[in-house]
């Protein structure tokens, strides 16, 4: 398989490095404006004259340039495999897919343990759901200025509510689509930029679940909570803990990890599950159910 990474940031090169160990990969090129020994790197899609050579495209690129680079794509190549970083787009767009396959990086749908809890909740009524994520902005890059990165600059697709949006995603994979909330998007702390720091909304699935989410940048105690509650059960989700603790009525408790999880771990399997069976990749059109509900936020909080 040959491949071709759009976009060699610093997702770009986790991606770089994943695929580079798989056994499905002979090859990896590269549209970056850096320079990389011994890669064949180009400035942008536009000049790749072999275009149609490559069989798998990793869209890691800003935000803001995923619409023209997918539209590129779908106007250029057929029939191939293309994997576009979350979230789909800063904003609503209108772009149909027809000639390629498309799939969206929301990778938290590969934790072992998020993966075991909605096989427990499969047969079961769910009838809440409250998710939280929380990071102080200036620790998630240690080597880099916040204010300089694209997550403090609302014009580069920044801002929390897109950074997070795997909150968005998986909750609607386990609850179906939100289609009735009530939200803020704002920028409450002392923070040097001009995205929005905190999200929260609250609202209905169509499956007639309550849901209750909350992300923010300003959190000095890193966290990512999801608690669930069926008639039977409740489950507390801790990801940065990487336990899963299923409780019942008599208050008999069982306990689940996965502490040894490896830093790639989950990227390994959202690429392979791509090549292979599709199982539990966000589909294009669940992406754009993503982008639903993020637009209904950002229209809420103009």
């Amino acid at each position: 398989m040959k491949v071709l990474i759009i976009g060699f940031g610093s997702i770009g090169k986790r991606h770089y490095e994943v695929l580079s160990q798989l056994s499905e990969v002979q090859n990896i090129d590269l549209v970056t404006k850096q320079n990389i020994e011994d890669k064949n790197c180009y400035i942008n899609l536009e000049i790749i004259k072999n275009i149609e050579e490559y069989d798998y495209f990793v869209i890691a690129s800003k935000t803001n340039k995923h619409f023209e680079q997918l539209n590129f794509l779908e106007k250029n190549v057929k029939d191939k495999l293309i994997f576009c970083e979350k979230p789909l787009f800063e904003s609503k767009q209108d772009l149909e897919i027809k000639n390629n396959r498309l799939f969206i990086g929301y990778v938290l749908r590969f934790h072992p343990l998020l993966e075991k809890l909605k096989e427990f909740v499969k047969n079961e009524k769910i009838i809440l759901l409250n998710a939280k994520c929380g990071q102080y902005l200036p620790s998630w890059r240690v080597d880099t200025d916040y204010r300089k990165c694209y997550s403090s600059k609302k014009e580069e697709g920044g801002g929390v509510l897109l950074d997070l949006s795997h909150e968005i995603d998986y909750v609607q994979w386990l609850c179906g689509q939100i289609n009735e909330l009530q939200s803020y998007q704002v920028k409450i702390s002392d923070l040097e930029i001009n995205s929005d720091d905190l999200t929260m909304l609250i609202g209905k699935t169509n499956q007639d679940i309550f849901i209750n989410i909350s992300i923010d940048y300003i959190s000095k105690i890193t966290h990512r909570k999801l608690l669930i509650e069926t008639l039977e059960y409740t489950y507390e989700l801790d990801f940065i803990e990487n336990k899963l603790i299923k409780k019942d009525k008599t208050g008999f408790e069982e306990i689940f990890s996965s502490l040894n999880l490896k830093r790639n771990y989950m990227f390994e399997q959202m690429h392979l599950d791509i090549f292979n069976q599709q199982k539990n990749i966000c589909t294009f059109k669940e992406a754009l159910e993503v982008m639903q509900t993020i637009s209904t936020i950002q229209e809420q909080n103009l």
